[in-house]
């Protein structure tokens, strides 16, 4: 099967939904099948092929993330899709990459998958910046339900997602997919020890110290005030062990997060390590002792199922969404709020290596049902329907 991936983000850029491409890409090619990606152009303003990969050229947001934007139309990228000849368009957002796409298989009359990765309402506020919110949450509503009338199948990484879909009133049907990922090169048997310990004391980290790792965007809708927050909480409890919160990551809220750690006389405990190449982060990941997250917008939790396959205990802010793939003190564990963060981070510290054991085992079995394998089998099912409705 021919099949185009249109998005708006893609690695090097990190974020989740640019992991998932990568690996449904990859997934794709491995069992035979020829893809293609569009995307935007990082590197330089004309259009740009790199193999698979069809990148255009775009305007650069700065106060998002550094992402660009590309138009909604390329006639020389448009060429290279009708030469390939596509099965079916599987289109993964709603920027004008996404749009690009709902036009290609207009004019090719390809079937289309839409993929809906992101709670378009948690990030309203980058546009609003508080003014007509409540408008254009209605609107973003709206057109999720056109989006999901138009599209021959629609996807949702996570039953929570599903969740949200039908109470806006988006009636077609769903299929849930969470992404697949390729758990191997996180696999902690590949660790070199000494290359930890270097990286370690790179890092100005103690060997006595406990490594408390917080890696994502370091944007509002994470919610990094609330782990440092709790970090503080717990720096103040009588039993509090050597620890360090390492940060690996940047973003809009970089710098208002540094101030925060100084105001709250975290910061000497604090490594903000900044941004990380996707294919490195399994380094800072064996780095951890455990991993923390306290963001509550995630449609699937990427990074939480990074973190177990390599063997890192995770803790993370109580969330519908992850209730599938964390059970509280059995794969994972579950925080609420700042006034608990600390006693549970204290279980955590304190846990014997029997208990740790235990739980990393009970998480790397619970991710099983998110490799890649499975991924690929639910995912082309999808095309397979979406190319029989168009005969």
């Amino acid at each position: 099967m021919n099949v185009v991936l249109f998005c708006d983000t893609y690695p090097p850029e990190i974020n989740g939904v640019a992991t998932s491409i990568f690996y449904l890409h990859q997934t794709l090619v491995e069992h035979g099948h020829k893809c293609l990606v569009v995307t935007t152009n990082p590197y330089t303003d004309s259009l740009l092929r790199e193999g698979d990969i069809i990148r255009l050229p775009g305007l650069k947001l700065k106060k998002l993330y550094g992402y660009r934007i590309a138009g909604i139309f390329n006639r020389g990228a448009f060429e290279m899709i009708k030469e390939f000849g596509p099965d079916v368009i599987h289109i993964n957002h709603d920027g004008p990459v996404g749009q690009f796409g709902g036009i290609s298989a207009k004019r090719l009359a390809v079937p289309t998958v839409y993929t809906y990765h992101t709670m378009y309402e948690d990030y309203s506020y980058y546009f609003t910046k508080g003014l007509f919110d409540r408008a254009v949450r209605h609107i973003v509503q709206a057109y999720t339900r056109y989006k999901s009338n138009v599209t021959s199948e629609f996807i949702a990484p996570s039953q929570k997602t599903k969740d949200y879909l039908r109470s806006i009133g988006v009636d077609s049907y769903i299929n849930v997919i969470p992404t697949g990922i390729d758990f191997s090169r996180f696999n902690r048997e590949k660790e070199k020890p000494e290359e930890t310990q270097k990286l370690r004391h790179s890092l100005g980290i103690a060997d006595d110290e406990f490594v408390l790792l917080s890696l994502g965007r370091v944007a509002k809708e994470k919610s990094l005030d609330v782990v440092l927050s709790g970090f503080a909480s717990y720096l103040k409890r009588e039993d509090a062990k050597p620890i360090r919160l390492v940060i690996v990551g940047t973003g809009p809220e970089i710098d208002i997060y540094v101030q925060m750690a100084k105001d709250l006389g975290v910061y000497e405990k604090t490594v903000f390590v900044g941004a990380v190449p996707p294919d490195q982060t399994y380094k800072y990941y064996w780095l951890g002792d455990c991993f923390v997250s306290a963001s509550l917008t995630e449609t699937q939790g990427l990074t939480f199922m990074e973190s177990m396959a390599a063997s890192v205990p995770v803790l993370a802010r109580y969330d519908d969404n992850l209730a599938g793939t964390i059970s509280d003190r059995k794969t994972g564990f579950f925080f609420y709020d700042e006034s608990d963060f600390g006693n549970v981070l204290s279980e955590i510290v304190n846990m014997d290596e029997s208990r740790r054991k235990e739980i990393i085992a009970e998480a790397l079995e619970a991710i099983d049902k998110y490799s890649l394998e499975n991924f690929f089998k639910n995912v082309m099912e999808v095309y397979q329907r979406a190319v029989t409705k168009s005969w």
